[in-house]
């Protein structure tokens, strides 16, 4: 997959894609129908997403807290594997927000990127304010040269399938529901950071991920399946893991910390991608280390049973 970030300067090869068009933050179930909706309409055109980076929502309000679900090259990594050979991830910025819907139209679309064909949700808005409906955009297709398609919303047992639903269930500690939205389990991915060693000292060591910049899942201890991504360990695992400040230990940056069963090796700087499976447990403040490492047996054991059952 080839990632072009600046639409003004594109290589030759780069256009005329059939492209799916917004953020695809946590590239769930809809995302997935879009770009299907691309893939099929495209004629044989190199398949492409266009989408912005920072997130505008980032950009717009750069002190709100983080609401994300993954990260840019977790999303990058993600719409690789469902087969999109472009990738337009577009430098999100002043001049960009600033264009009017016929100018994103004319020199995004048509000029710059020169795409056949584009797929929208029906909610989909663009253009300076978000001033630019559907419509809009069907009437410059028309009139500029490029092929626009309006794919349905998707709904899952009635409820639409989107970024802020599946941000909800996980708010909620309802993983599981999540992942019928995702279509996927929804999944933590980054680089093994150095930690303290607590969980060394108490029997159970665990690999340290940072959380920031993303939407935190109910904070307390799951059932995860592990992807090591990267190193000498890649392969599949499974776990548990606790989402938090670590109230035993002082105050604390909220991190993700994952204990994987029935593994010996040292996993520092590589890629993990953590899936959440079940929400076992709230953080808890114990009385002391011997109650801690009493419950973390029993998180594990009912974390096994679990696991057990994919």
């Amino acid at each position: 997959m080839r990632i072009i970030r600046d639409y003004q300067y594109v290589d030759p090869e780069d256009r005329g894609a059939s492209v799916a068009i917004g953020n695809f933050d946590g590239v769930h179930r809809g995302h997935r129908a879009v770009i299907e909706q691309a893939r099929a309409v495209g004629g044989g055109a190199p398949l492409g997403v266009l989408t912005f980076e920072p997130h505008p929502r980032e950009y717009f309000a750069p002190d709100a807290p983080p609401f994300r679900l993954m990260s840019s090259k977790a999303r990058a990594s993600r719409l690789a594997k469902l087969g999109v050979d472009r990738l337009y991830e577009l430098n999100f910025n002043a001049s960009l927000a600033a264009l009017a819907p016929r100018d994103f139209a004319e020199r995004v679309i048509r000029d710059g990127l020169g795409l056949s064909h584009v797929v929208v949700g029906g909610d989909f808005r663009f253009g300076k304010g978000r001033a630019g409906t559907v419509t809009d955009l069907q009437h410059f297709g028309a009139e500029m040269g490029f092929g626009v398609t309006v794919a349905e919303i998707l709904a899952h047992e009635g409820e639409q399938v989107s970024s802020t639903a599946i941000r909800k269930a996980l708010t909620e500690g309802r993983p599981r529901d999540a992942a019928a939205l995702l279509g996927h389990w929804h999944r933590i991915e980054g680089p093994v950071v150095g930690g303290e060693q607590r969980g060394r000292e108490l029997g159970y060591p665990t690999t340290n991920m940072s959380i920031a910049g993303l939407h935190p899942p109910k904070m307390g201890v799951y059932a995860v399946l592990v992807d090591v991504l990267t190193g000498e360990h890649k392969g599949q695992y499974r776990g548990a893991a606790s989402i938090g400040v670590r109230p035993m230990f002082g105050e604390n940056t909220a991190n993700l910390e994952t204990y994987i069963f029935d593994f010996s090796g040292d996993l520092y700087g590589a890629t993990l991608s953590i899936g959440l499976v079940d929400y076992l447990r709230p953080e808890v403040k114990f009385d002391g280390l011997d109650a801690l490492i009493t419950q973390m047996d029993r998180d594990c054991a009912r974390a096994r049973e679990i696991l057990a059952d994919l």
